[in-house]
């Protein structure tokens, strides 16, 4: 049964400085889409670092159902698909190499793996180029990547930071058409951008961060 993520009192401070994520509570349920909005520097890279087990907070909690985010990480992030703003992939590996390292750390390539990758690099339209080393990509390409190593683990969370940033007209519909089939069936998806009219499209719910609430 997919599992709720709920946040309790969960604060966030670097160093001395006022806190960027303070006291917050909510929970996202499974089967609804959240937009995470706000100016630079208001926590949104922050609170997605934190519900991906990257960052740890300050004071407070991150629940997947029952399971402690921050006790049990590995257990936690077999669940999980990440895109990052501005990640740096392994520039020696292809996009086809990457996604099969993925597959087989999670011990999931007997699962139709090479197909799985096969579909995914071509819903997100990553050409020939696949078999590319990735230090070769375009900014656009990499974001093929990350998009298609995403959703290759079949997650039950999506944690997109910017998914939409170096697309064309063209991948970003793509990149739609995989984010709302997925909150369709039923995934939790949060996810922060700058175009707000992309967000307002699919969201449930668009949580501003510089309040730090929510609103359908």
């Amino acid at each position: 049964m997919p599992e709720s993520l709920q946040l309790t009192s969960l604060t966030k401070r670097y160093g001395q400085g006022a806190p960027v994520i303070s006291d917050l509570n909510h929970t996202f349920a499974p089967g609804t889409a959240t937009g995470l909005v706000g100016p630079n520097g208001s926590g949104k890279t922050t609170l997605l670092r934190l519900l991906s087990a990257v960052a740890y907070p300050t004071s407070g909690h991150v629940l997947f159902g029952p399971l402690d985010v921050h006790a049990h990480p590995y257990e936690y992030l077999r669940h999980v698909g990440q895109v990052y703003a501005n990640a740096e992939l392994p520039e020696h590996l292809t996009a086809v190499e990457l996604l099969e390292w993925i597959l087989r750390e999670r011990d999931d390539w007997e699962n139709n793996g090479a197909s799985r990758i096969n579909d995914l690099l071509d819903r997100v339209h990553l050409d020939e180029r696949r078999h590319n080393l990735i230090g070769t990509y375009s900014s656009g390409m990499i974001q093929k990547t990350q998009l298609a190593a995403a959703f290759v683990v079949q997650p039950h969370v999506l944690l997109l930071d910017e998914p939409f940033r170096g697309l064309d007209t063209e991948a970003t519909a793509a990149a739609l058409d995989l984010v709302e089939g997925f909150r369709a069936e039923g995934g939790l998806l949060l996810i922060a951008s700058h175009t707000r009219t992309l967000l307002d499209r699919f969201c449930d719910s668009i949580m501003d961060l510089t309040t730090q609430q929510a609103a359908g």
